[in-house]
Formats: C-alpha cells, structure tokens, sequence
C-alpha cells in the first residue's frame, strides 16, 4: 500500500472491536476498486487552475463580450472578465467604443487586479502604445522601413503619427526645396526609424534614407531583369532640351527626343511632362555601363505605314508650316506627316530664302509631288499649286470671254435684214 494514501475510509468502514481487513494488493483491486469521489476542496483547486494568474503590467489578448456606455467587458481568461474604461480606449476616449463589436479579440494593459467592482481593470490604450513602441524598437533593430502619416509641420521638420508622436528634421525630408515642407502635411510617407529614446518618448525618423534604400532595392532587380526589346512602364523624372530622363524602378534611361514620335518634336515637353507614367521601348541596355537607351515612337502606330492608302502623288491638301531650314521648308499634313517645300517649289518667283514667302505657323494649301514611305520622305510644292489655280483662273476667264463674244449666223442674219428694213422706212 502507498505510504501516502489516506487510509481513513478504511478504518472507519471496519465494525467496532474488529481489526481492519487487510488491503489487497494493488494489482488485484486494481479493476475492481470504485473511483475515489473528490472532495470539493479539490474540485475548486482543479477550477481555480483552469485560470491565468495576471499582474498589474501584464499585456494580454482577450474577447470583447460586452459593450455599454460605461465601456467595454474583456474576458481575458480570469474568474471574472475585466473592465476597459472608456477613457482607457484610445488616446479619443470612449470614441474608439464605436470601433469595436462583441467577438473581437484585442490587446489589452492589466492596470489592476482588482478594481472598484472587484474585476480586473485593463486598458486598451497602453496595450497599444506598448506595442507601438515594441515595434517602433524592432524596426530601428532591424533597419525595417515603416509608413507614417505626416501631420503638422514645425519648426526644423515635420511630425509624423507612428501610433506614437515621432520627428522627421527637414535634413531628412526628401526634398530638394526644404522651404516647401508644408505640402507633405496628410501624405503618408515611408521612414526609417534612426533614434529610439524610450526615456524621452523621442523617436526620429529619416525619409531620405527610406527612399535611398529603397531605390537601391528597386535598381538591383530593375537591372536584373531588363533586357533590349522589352517593354517596360516608368515615371518621367526630369524633362531637359534634348529628351527625358525616364525612372524605370530605381534607375533612369534616356528618351532621346528623336525617339518620342514619328513626326518631328519641337521640344521633349510637347509630348511628355514630369511625373507622367509612360510605357517605353528598351531600345539599348548596356549594363556593364548601366546605360538605358529608350524608344516611345516604337510602341505608338507608324503614320508612315500607311502614308500611300491617305495620300495620293498630285493630290492639293491643306498644311503647316512647321519649321524653315536654308533649303526650304517643312510643312506638316493632317496625321502628323511631314513634307519638305523645297525653295524652288515655295512661289514662282526665285527665291533665296523660305522666310521670303512662309513663316512657322502659316497654314498653305500644298500639291503632293511624290511620296517615299520606305525613305520616310514626301515633296511638297506651293507653286505648283499656285500654277494649278492661275490655270484654272485663265481658262475660267477665256471661257467667259468666249461666250461674250461668240457671233452665230442667225445673229448675222438678223442684223443685216434689220438694216435693210431700216433703209426701206427711210425711203
């Protein structure tokens, strides 16, 4: 027999004046013998272990089982559910009672074990800025990026709403024109965290190192994965007299202005503007140089293609005059096509220069002369035109004179019998 087992049934089940019968061995009892009933002291010792012990301190995940205007009942696994006050919501008070519904599991701050009513009395409110500084800790740890919405601009900086109040010094706004600070004001903005003073309540966070490293992250794998002939979307990033700079995640590539349209540009920004998103043509790619040549008229329907189905040779079609060179000028058709207008072919007269006869702008009825779709060439002529309109002037007029002078026998006939007529009445 154990040592330990409690043998007082035994004895008090044996009749008076007769010895105890002797215990069985436990092998022979051991599917005969009853289970022994649990007093009720064991019962509740059993029921109060089923409980979590808790500490002032302590920061648990509880249920939401009850919400009133007093605020919110959290079961968080003790013998009583715990109390959230509504001033221990949120940093708005009882506004953040409206964002939570029965069923939902949060985080909670034990304040008291034991508050007014007897029940444990929590807060949600330093559950969470626990936890946002955990993670504003673990992030600095780390070297993690963070987003973070910008709401006020003071003095040397920005502050920024972490779920915590945090610094971005202007040194670290990624800008170029500190003076323009305002207009990050409710932009969320991606942050590294590089002070952390828990003591102080100070954290201060950069932007421009955000930004730095996660370009750099963005041109590894953009020069990892381009290729020629690819087609690739990007930002346009900075527009100068000779193409754009186009952002293609990380790192830029050239658009040479020539590249842009199939029709002559006048200027990069006639067709794209800072901050335009663009698809485009990776038309070179040397990548021991890491140099990007690009192409955006490679991707847009050539109006060439078709040039012969729109145009006819000696057809007269309305132009612009786009641009004058020594040796003529350039008129556009309708379709963005542009024809030369060689001097000899601008007026009758001979001219030395195309400024003698058209300016950039002048809209001029022109005759097609020939049209060279493989060569991307077309002649234009406004004599020809001008000819074309005299001719057709002179035969107008000689045909007008002809019938004001056509004489027909009949009107012979009768101008003679008239005559006669006369000089009988005159006898």
């Amino acid at each position: 027999m154990d040592p330990t087992q409690d043998t007082s049934d035994f004895e008090q089940a044996s009749p008076a004046g007769e010895e105890p019968a002797s215990t069985p061995a436990p092998e022979a009892t051991a599917s005969t013998a009853e289970p022994k009933a649990e007093a009720p002291s064991e019962k509740k010792d059993q029921y109060d272990a089923t409980f979590r012990e808790l500490s002032a301190g302590d920061i648990v995940n509880g249920l939401v089982v009850h919400i009133d205007e007093h605020g919110v009942l959290v079961d968080v696994g003790t013998k009583s559910e715990g109390m959230i006050p509504n001033e221990e919501l949120s940093e708005r008070g009882g506004g953040e009672r409206g964002q939570l519904n029965v069923g939902d599991r949060i985080d909670v701050y034990v304040l008291k074990t034991e508050g007014e009513h007897g029940n444990l009395l929590l807060s949600k409110k330093k559950a969470d800025y626990e936890r946002v500084w955990r993670e504003i800790t673990e992030a600095h740890e780390k070297g993690e990026i963070l987003s973070a919405m910008v709401t006020d601009r003071v003095k040397g900086g920005l502050v920024v709403d972490m779920g915590l109040r945090g610094f971005l010094p202007a040194s670290h706004v990624a800008t170029k024109n500190v003076h323009t600070l305002d207009r990050f004001v409710g932009q969320s903005v991606r942050l590294k965290v590089i002070e952390v003073d828990r003591n102080r309540k100070r954290v201060v966070v950069s932007q421009k190192l955000a930004v730095e490293e996660e370009r750099t992250r963005k041109r590894s794998h953009t020069l990892a994965s381009l290729e020629e002939n690819q087609v690739r979307k990007g930002v346009v990033r900075r527009v100068t007299d000779y193409g754009a700079f186009v952002d293609l995640g990380g790192v830029d590539g050239l658009l040479h202005v020539t590249e842009m349209s199939w029709t002559r540009v006048n200027h990069p920004s006639d067709v794209v503007k800072v901050g335009d998103r663009i698809e485009v043509l990776v038309l070179k790619f040397d990548r021991e140089n890491e140099k990007i040549s690009l192409g955006l008229k490679q991707i847009l329907p050539d109006p060439w293609q078709h040039m012969a189905e729109r145009y006819a040779v000696g057809e007269v079609v309305p132009a612009v005059v786009t641009r004058l060179v020594p040796f003529g000028a350039f008129a556009q058709l309708e379709g963005g096509i542009e024809g030369i207008i060689p001097n000899s072919e601008l007026s009758e007269h001979r001219v030395a220069k195309p400024d003698e006869v058209v300016a950039v702008g002048d809209k001029v009825q022109v005759k097609i002369l020939s049209i060279k779709p493989g060569e991307r060439r077309m002649s234009l002529s406004m004599r020809q035109v001008q000819q074309d309109r005299e001719r057709q002037e002179y035969r107008e007029y000689i045909t007008a004179s002809q019938d004001e002078s056509r004489v027909t026998l009949g009107d012979l006939v009768g101008d003679v019998l008239g005559r006669v007529g006369q000089d009988q009445e005159e006898k």
